[in-house]
């Protein structure tokens, strides 16, 4: 029959073990935040630029530093737990703590940032487009904008009918109806017809699908963080019970 001393220890061999574990999975969820951010930037980077807002930009180097303090997390969470030092768990389960509740702060001003988005991307979309593209020093916009209607299959903010107001449209040397990233099959001059069989005519534009695709990344996002938080949870109450049986161990 085990002794009182060898299921305490077996007790807190398990917790330990279940602690590690817990930070394995950690340092992969951080892991994931991080390249999600890295994604961000690298992949979608030219949406920015058709953005008054730093919204965007802001929220993936927000992804990146929160996926670095998560591995770090992790890595005081090992310390702690092969050291078995009691400070350090202390230390270990604010992080936790802090983590847990900004992530709740974020989810909230995300919620509300993409409101506010949603907005500024009805009132200013048609109008950069119109109003930037094939400008001289706008290079980015047009980058984005040819990006944007290729990638989405889309014409123009929320129609192709909106190009008919485009400055660059409208210049007299000009003979294209629509930019040739309309065409569902790009070429030199193919946007000299707007037909649809030869451009893309979307219901609600490519306003529909970007706003729709940034929805798509805060569920993402969302998902992700909801993982992560309940990582966290079962992370606090492991360390608070090896916290405790380390105490225990001390005082017995």
């Amino acid at each position: 029959m085990q002794t009182y001393d060898e299921k305490n220890t077996c007790g807190m061999i398990c917790l330990k073990y279940l602690l590690l574990t817990f930070n394995l999975l950690f340092w992969l969820a951080g892991g994931v935040v991080m390249a999600v951010g890295v994604w961000t930037l690298v992949e979608k980077s030219d949406y920015i630029s058709l953005l008054n807002s730093t919204f965007y930009s802001a929220s993936a180097y927000i992804l990146i530093a929160a996926g670095a303090i998560v591995v770090f997390t992790g890595i005081v969470g090992c310390c702690a737990t092969l050291k078995e030092m009691r400070s350090l768990l202390i230390v270990y389960f604010f992080l936790l703590l802090c983590i847990f509740l900004l992530e709740i702060v974020a989810g909230v001003l995300a919620y509300i940032q993409y409101q506010e988005l949603d907005k500024e991307l009805q009132h200013n979309l048609k109008e950069t487009m119109v109003q930037k593209y094939q400008q001289s020093g706008e290079e980015s916009i047009t980058s984005a904008v040819d990006k944007l209607q290729q990638e989405f299959k889309c014409c123009g903010s929320n129609s192709s009918s909106d190009w008919s107001d485009s400055v660059w449209i409208l210049t007299p040397s000009n003979e294209r109806l629509v930019p040739d990233s309309c065409c569902k099959t790009p070429s030199n001059l193919c946007g000299r017809r707007d037909h649809p069989s030869n451009i893309y005519k979307v219901e609600g534009g490519c306003i529909t699908k970007l706003e729709t695709f940034i929805l798509s990344q805060l569920q993402i996002l969302g998902a992700v963080a909801i993982g992560i938080a309940f990582l966290q949870l079962v992370g606090m109450i492991l360390v608070c019970c090896l916290y405790r049986g380390l105490k225990e161990e001390e005082s017995y």
